[in-house]
């Protein structure tokens, strides 16, 4: 059992999980919804908290999240100074459809593509929407997959206690 727990181990970090507490990954080139492209590095909001959600247009409960939560960012913002990110995972053939999606649910997030998912690998995600928290410091601190109604309590009592 010892030398089945050592070897499940030594595979989790050789597939490049993330782990709590691990600095996101810097030099992936994504995309703006313009198309322009941009370095994950970018993702920063000048020491303060930041959300990274990891969605899809074709992913129901992503769209509800992000949705939910539209209704009372510009609150979480007065309150804790976060800022969220919106992660698209639509690859080549449905990315073209990621702009609309956004200008339609009028989303006040910053948004980019990951077309390729070298962000998605980097990270560890394997299902949307999965959501991050990074601290000040660029620092993943909390994570959690999936979203059921009224999750985005947790969410942003998550961001509260890192400011504590």
């Amino acid at each position: 059992m010892k030398k089945f727990i050592i070897a499940l181990l030594a595979l989790a970090m050789g597939t490049g999980l993330m782990t709590q507490n691990a600095k996101m990954p810097q030099n992936i080139t994504l995309k703006t919804v313009d198309g322009q492209a941009v370095q994950s590095s970018a993702i920063q909001n000048d020491g303060k908290p930041v959300i990274i959600s990891f969605w899809a247009t074709w992913c129901k409960p992503c769209n509800r999240e992000l949705n939910t939560i539209k209704e009372i960012y510009e609150e979480w913002q007065e309150e804790t100074g976060v800022k969220l990110v919106a992660v698209s995972i639509d690859d080549a053939r449905s990315a073209s459809r990621v702009k609309p999606h956004v200008d339609g649910n009028d989303w006040p997030y910053e948004v980019y593509l990951d077309q390729n998912s070298d962000l998605k690998r980097a990270m560890g995600v394997v299902n949307v929407p999965h959501t991050f928290i990074l601290n000040g410091e660029g620092e993943i601190v909390w994570q959690h997959t999936g979203y059921q109604d009224g999750g985005e309590e947790e969410l942003i009592e998550k961001v509260r206690e890192l400011l504590k």
